[in-house]
């Protein structure tokens, strides 16, 4: 059994964060009670109860013949929660309001979770709409330019062996040429990632070093088919002036969140 500073794992506490992040997971594809049982490895009669008090409490939800099951609608009220009271969220959202209308691109903020990040907050371009981008979203940090921003800012043996998942043709699957890329971005001080983690899209990414090593970064993302090279030099510049804007901008006075 798992332990935290010394405390014991609550099983049923664990188990059902389990369930609900598999569902989540899962995305817009219902599972079933078996699925469900089979993958988290219990009982099907403790995972039907568990299920059963999830749906009274609006956790997840079913459909009308009770043999599908998804994310309810308290999820949604906890993940707004949790933006809609972040400090860094609300310092950082006017600065990518700013950004997206200077350059006419889509912009992000997005947050480190193990080898993820997750995107917190987005302002999409008028001309060009992906939901690739979500607010919750999350990618794997080694292919997106907000990942690479923010790997840069730890040591290179902090790095998972490989091979990594390959989202497109371009993502840097091995240990190896991921950290060469990283070299990369300490020198230049930003990370690129052209088509690394959408196909079609080159990203330019920002760590936002109030925190040490950085948890959070900006970026924006940018169709190959109008990246110019006068264009990349003008989102640089203009995400460079952001980044330093922000994180002139961070006071102290807040709650400094594990």
């Amino acid at each position: 059994m798992s332990e935290t500073a010394g405390v014991r794992e609550v099983k049923s506490a664990a188990r059902t964060v389990e369930l609900l992040e598999l569902l989540a997971a899962r995305g817009d594809r219902p599972a079933r009670l078996q699925e469900l049982a089979d993958e988290l490895g219990v009982p099907r009669s403790s995972m039907y109860a568990l299920l059963q008090t999830l749906v009274a409490r609006g956790w997840v939800r079913t459909d009308t013949t009770g043999s599908l099951y998804g994310v309810g609608i308290r999820t949604l009220l906890t993940g707004t929660t949790y933006l809609d009271s972040d400090p860094r969220v609300r310092l950082v959202r006017p600065y990518l309001d700013e950004a997206s209308q200077k350059l006419g691109e889509t912009v992000h903020l997005a947050r480190l979770d193990g080898r993820d990040v997750v995107y917190l907050a987005t302002r999409e371009s008028h001309e060009y709409l992906r939901t690739i981008s979500r607010v919750g979203r999350r990618l794997p940090a080694h292919a997106a330019a907000l990942g690479k921003a923010l790997l840069a800012q730890r040591p290179g043996e902090d790095l998972p062996e490989g091979p990594y998942e390959a989202l497109t043709p371009r993502t840097r699957t091995t240990r190896e040429a991921l950290a060469a890329d990283l070299a990369e971005v300490r020198a230049r001080g930003h990370a690129i990632d052209r088509e690394e983690a959408v196909t079609g899209i080159t990203g330019f990414g920002f760590a936002l070093r109030y925190d040490t090593p950085a948890q959070d970064a900006v970026s924006c993302s940018v169709p190959v088919t109008r990246l110019t090279p006068e264009h990349e030099d003008r989102i640089v510049a203009v995400m460079r002036e952001v980044r330093a804007r922000i994180e002139a901008a961070t006071t102290g006075g807040t709650v400094n969140w594990r």
